[in-house]
């Protein structure tokens, strides 16, 4: 089985049958074992009917009971040592299911590591979790066809043989059946594939709603939108049950054909069989071995039915998976130094530039115009970004991580402890600070080098004190049962929604880059706290380059330059007194939060 650090290899993505195979193929070895021992496993079980009929022709004869005992001895010794086969057989088969398992895992968490922060552009949350909880394991149950299917083939081959030894007419019978049991159920294989996949897509889509309800509650509780969107999630609830009865009524046809059809086709043989020992045509014993094979042959023929419902079922989980590693992320072609020193950012499609060493506050009524041009910044999509003069896209991508940082109000908090959540331990250890943006916009890698103009080094311990006064998180970690050691769930669901947000501005401080650039980093917090996160903010970041996209006037009032957007586009920049008094269209959209504010005092 694959090791957890072995390289699973690169995956065959042309389709959902060429991924089935890449996984039989990189455990050939094993895969050959299966096959092996259910051929010799089934096998076996076939020849005890032909040692029964030489017993009952031999043996039961007076006078002749030791041949009697001989021929029982050995169907014994056969039946015992296929008990070892077949021991044998499932593990290894279960090894190869558990391979595929953890095969594909793999190759999916190496696959969401490569697209980092553009894997929420390519695919829904809904969408990965359904693979990796439902269609990983559909997968691996699909490859059960390389033991049981390859042996049901095999044994169905060896009893016709043994028939045509008895009589042609049963060997003919049992030859064309499986065609015909195949032409009944295909039609029926084809629809099921259909309607798993339209419920798997839907799947999806209600997963992902799942975990938006989740992570917004308290605040659609808040606005009084719980009812509403709980009624929108009901009605998508039934349409995904009715979906699931349709996929259930076909798949429950498959599998009544399944026992049904091979039970009728194999009473035909039994029938003829019956029949010719009338006429005296074979022999007693012959009709004995007739009635074991038909009872082997059961569960070979009902497994070619259940191989086609699992193989089915699997392609279109392996269909998933293919398009999720389809997805590339941007080509990173760089060759160009970046510049030396601190040097503007500046993105022509909006005009915004973003001057060293200073605080930039990017405000748009808008929100996603403000975090277009974050992303064209942070090179998070194709642009025309220059950086110093020099073309963003034509640095090497460790090299703009290692200095750009984009810390978005929503990156991913994972379970663990405060210390592990906001990379305190990586500091305490003494690692030199390089942000990355990674899966979940919350990883932070590391460089060998620091950015030219970092400060100079001091105590980890007193930079993580820093960054936690700069984002008002002392009180959290005071609150707290056992400080930085305390556990958080996934996302930090036992926060408030303030405090994850100041937990991430840690993050993000702590890192230091040469530029930080936050959306709205202080959108959830009450007033005060924000008037705190402000003013210290700006401290912590004196003489860095610093974006924030934010409508807030607390933290407008502290911004050496403020960038107003409109239709995402520069309408003006200055201060924000100076935009007060002479752009109209800013003083609208920024005065609401000031009345507000003041109704609140």
């Amino acid at each position: 089985m694959i090791d957890a650090y072995e390289d699973p290899g690169t995956p065959d993505t042309r389709g959902g049958w060429s991924y089935l195979w890449w996984l039989v193929a990189r455990q050939r070895g094993r895969s050959l074992a299966g096959a092996l021992l259910a051929s010799v496993w089934l096998t076996l079980m076939a020849a005890t009917p032909y040692l029964m009929a030489r017993a009952v022709d031999d043996g039961l004869v007076p006078g002749r009971m030791a041949v009697l005992a001989g021929w029982t001895a050995a169907i014994f010794a056969l039946g015992a040592v296929n008990a070892w086969i077949s021991i044998m057989r499932h593990r290894t088969m279960t090894r190869v299911r558990m391979d595929a398992y953890f095969r594909t895992i793999k190759v999916l968490v190496g696959q969401t590591v490569r697209l980092g922060a553009e894997l929420s552009r390519r695919s829904d949350a809904g969408e990965v979790v359904t693979i990796g909880v439902g269609d990983v394991h559909t997968i691996a149950q699909a490859l059960t066809v390389v033991g049981p299917g390859v042996g049901a083939v095999v044994v169905y081959a060896v009893v016709a043989g043994l028939l045509l030894t008895i009589s042609p007419l049963l060997t003919g019978v049992v030859l064309l059946g499986v065609p015909v049991v195949a032409l009944v159920a295909g039609p029926l294989a084809r629809r099921l594939q259909g309607r798993e996949t339209e419920y798997r897509e839907r799947q999806s889509v209600l997963t992902a709603r799942i975990g938006d309800l989740a992570g917004g509650l308290r605040v659609l509780n808040g606005l009084g939108g719980k009812g509403l969107f709980a009624d929108a999630f009901r009605r998508d609830s039934q349409h995904l049950r009715a979906q699931g009865y349709r996929v259930g009524a076909v798949a429950s046809w498959v599998q009544a054909l399944g026992m049904g059809l091979p039970t009728v086709f194999l009473a035909v043989v039994t029938w003829i069989a019956a029949r010719m020992a009338a006429r005296g045509d074979i022999t007693v014993g012959q009709l004995v071995s007739v009635y074991g094979y038909v009872a082997v042959l059961v569960g070979p023929v009902a497994f070619f039915l259940d191989m086609g419902y699992q193989l089915s079922r699997g392609v279109v989980a392996a269909r998933r998976v293919v398009r999720l590693l389809r997805h590339e992320p941007q080509p990173d072609e760089g060759t160009r130094r970046p510049p030396a020193d601190p040097a503007v950012l500046h993105d022509p499609d909006s005009g915004v530039r973003v001057r060293p060493g200073r605080l930039t506050a990017l405000v748009s009524a808008g929100p996603a115009e403000a975090g277009a041009v974050v992303d064209r910044l942070g090179r998070y999509t194709r642009s025309d970004v220059t950086w110093g003069g020099v073309r963003l896209d034509a640095v090497p991508l460790p090299e703009v991580r290692a200095r750009i940082l984009v810390a978005d109000n929503d990156a991913d908090l994972f379970a663990g402890t405060l210390r592990d959540a906001i990379g305190a331990g990586l500091y305490e250890k003494g690692a030199h600070n390089a942000p990355q943006r990674g899966a979940g916009n919350c990883a932070i890698s590391h460089s060998g080098a620091a950015p030219a103009d970092a400060p100079q080094a001091s105590p980890p311990g007193a930079h993580l004190t820093r960054a936690l006064h700069a984002a008002a998180a002392d009180d959290i970690v005071r609150a707290l049962p056992h400080g930085l050691d305390s556990e958080l769930t996934a996302q930090a669901r036992n926060l408030s929604g303030g405090q994850r947000q100041r937990i991430r501005l840690v993050r993000a401080l702590l890192t230091d880059p040469e530029v930080l650039l936050a959306v709205e980093p202080t959108s959830a917090l009450d007033a005060h706290t924000e008037a705190l996160v402000a003013e210290r903010l700006r401290t912590a970041r004196h003489g860095r380059t610093t974006l924030l996209t934010t409508t807030s006037p607390l933290l407008l009032a502290h911004a050496d330059e403020v960038v107003f957007l409109v239709d995402g586009k520069v309408a003006a920049t200055g201060t924000h007194e100076g935009l007060l008094d002479h752009a109209p269209g800013y003083r609208a959209l920024v005065a609401r939060d000031t009345e507000d504010e003041e109704f609140a005092r």
